[in-house]
C-alpha cells in the first residue's frame, strides 16, 4: 500500500501572499507542478521538498506528513 503524504504547501503559500506563479518560479517549477502538489496529486522529490523548505524557512517535517495506515 502507497503512504498517504498530506503537505502544507498550499497554507504556507498563502500565509506569504505569494501566488502560485510566485512559488513556482522562486522553485524552478511549474504553476501546474505547485497546483497538483498542493492538491495532493503529486508528492515532489527530495530536492523540491528542500526547496519548499528552504523557502518557507522550516523543515521538510513542517511541511509534509505521512498519514498513518488505516
Amino acid at each position: 500500500m502507497t503512504p498517504i503524504i498530506k503537505n502544507r504547501v498550499r497554507e504556507l503559500r498563502s500565509d506569504r501572499g505569494w501566488t502560485q506563479q510566485q512559488l513556482a518560479e522562486a522553485a524552478g517549477v511549474s504553476r501546474q507542478s505547485i497546483n497538483s502538489i498542493e492538491c495532493n496529486r503529486y508528492v515532489p522529490s527530495l530536492p523540491l521538498a528542500l526547496t519548499f523548505a528552504r523557502l518557507f524557512g522550516c523543515s521538510t517535517d513542517d511541511i509534509f506528513a505521512m498519514e498513518p495506515d488505516k
